[in-house]
């Protein structure tokens, strides 16, 4: 098992093995620029900035490795369709004898955030989210930490269906998901991805507490900014 030499928090005892870090999507290029796939492109952009091509594979998932504030990382996109994420999930994890409450993170697209934000968790339900529920399901815990892309419009929701549908508008879905994004959003989602990026490498440098504390407030700030405007 490849070691890492330095802990990937700034206290506490030398970590043994790498940390793992998994975007959830779909491998088909149709799927691509999607907004299922925001955790595949937040892989990629992690990798950019990381100077390295997530191309290998492993354990039915294509990956790279790098160091990231010390620490040995696979980047890891399964190949198993977002549906059965967990069976790649957790045969990296036995691989790699990671511990899901301290060496894992996954990233995921999530529809109940409005697009241009994220939230990191380090444990909780799936929330009908499926790539989310088959991890759990693979590793048997919640006890997982988690970044959620927010891929979802700017839709009321307090408002009830007929009254989206009288404005012109309605709740996504899975069409929604599956559908390319628009330019615009787009250009809103690459933003977000140096932000997602500069969140990993703090939960890395500071552990998931600090970036929490550090990225969650600014995106609730943010996002109450924008609604005053």
């Amino acid at each position: 098992m490849p070691q890492a030499s330095e802990t990937g928090s700034q206290s506490g005892p030398i970590q043994s093995g790498p940390f793992l870090i998994v975007g959830l999507g779909n491998p088909d290029l149709e799927y691509l620029w999607t907004p299922h796939n925001a955790g595949f492109m937040a892989i990629d952009r992690i990798a950019q900035q990381e100077g390295v091509v997530v191309q290998n594979r492993r354990n039915r998932a294509t990956t790279a490795t790098c160091t990231i504030a010390g620490r040995q990382v696979v980047l890891a996109k399964p190949e198993t369709f977002m549906n059965l994420s967990g069976i790649a999930v957790a045969a990296l994890v036995e691989e790699f004898e990671a511990d899901p409450a301290k060496d894992l993170l996954v990233i995921y697209d999530e529809l109940d955030l409005v697009l241009g934000t994220f939230k990191i968790r380090e444990r909780g339900s799936p929330a009908g989210h499926n790539g989310a529920r088959s991890v759990t399901d693979a590793l048997g815990t919640q006890e997982w930490l988690r970044l959620r892309i927010g891929v979802g419009p700017d839709l009321r929701p307090d408002l009830p269906p007929e009254a989206i549908a009288a404005g012109g508008g309605r709740r996504p879905g899975r069409d929604y998901l599956l559908s390319p994004m628009r330019k615009a959003d787009l250009s809103v989602l690459d933003e977000v991805l140096d932000r997602v990026a500069m969140a990993t490498r703090r939960i890395l440098e500071q552990g998931p507490a600090a970036a929490m504390n550090e990225f969650n407030r600014k995106e609730d700030r943010d996002q109450a900014a924008g609604k005053s405007e």
